[in-house]
């Protein structure tokens, strides 16, 4: 007859565990503490451009763009990089970007934009995912800095200042009219926006403010 091994060994866990009820209380903090620890080492490790640009699908398209654009080169000297604008800070808010996140590994594995080529396809498709994203959560990644409540119009031109009044009168989101700040746009995008717009009868004056006044398109 073959004895379990297990069966002493829960024994002695279960006699440790009521002779020393603080061992039992000393051995899930430390253990919770340890799986926190991970738990948040590994989203500020999935949180870094270096992290971001890791895969080549990134690294050789959109990031070229990015270093284009003046998130990545200033004035100020001040850079944001890919999580600050594709990431909100807030917990709750951030731990939602990186579950959806996982589909974004699937389509990795699937090599649904493994080339060039692929990617360009599909760019339309994953511009308006992202733009619909933002819309949803009202911008948080864009707010991570920028905020209407803290801008002041003085330091505007009259144009951006008249904007962004619009735009808080009318509860407008950031990616309303930021679409391509940081990447291209698609091919499609102006055909696409101009006919959204039509159809929605939405003012042209919301982007191109004093445009319809100008007497001639020559000058």
């Amino acid at each position: 007859m073959v004895v379990s091994k297990s069966k002493p060994n829960r024994a002695w866990l279960l006699i440790s565990f009521r002779v020393a009820p603080w061992l039992a209380a000393l051995l899930l903090f430390v253990g919770g503490i340890v799986f926190w620890g991970g738990f948040n080492w590994s989203m500020e490790l999935t949180n870094t451009e270096e992290f971001c640009i890791s895969c080549h699908e990134m690294r050789d398209n959109v990031y070229k763009e990015y270093r284009q654009s003046i998130h990545f080169s200033n004035g100020s000297g001040v850079r944001a990089t890919c999580p600050d604008c594709h990431v909100p800070k807030e917990w709750t808010d951030k731990v939602v970007r990186k579950i959806g996140a996982t589909n974004e590994l699937l389509h990795k594995v699937l090599g649904s934009i493994d080339t060039r080529e692929k990617f360009l396809d599909k760019r339309q498709q994953l511009a308006e995912h992202v733009w619909a994203g933002m819309e949803a959560n009202d911008s948080l990644e864009c707010r991570n800095c920028h905020e209407l409540k803290s801008m002041s119009a003085r330091q505007q031109s009259a144009f951006a200042s008249s904007s962004h009044q619009r735009a808080e009168n009318k509860n407008m989101t950031c990616i309303d009219c930021h679409k391509g700040i940081a990447h291209q746009l698609p091919e499609a995008f102006l055909d696409d926006e101009h006919d959204r717009f039509e159809t929605e009868k939405i003012d042209c004056d919301n982007c191109h403010e004093g445009l319809r006044h100008q007497e001639s398109w020559d000058d």
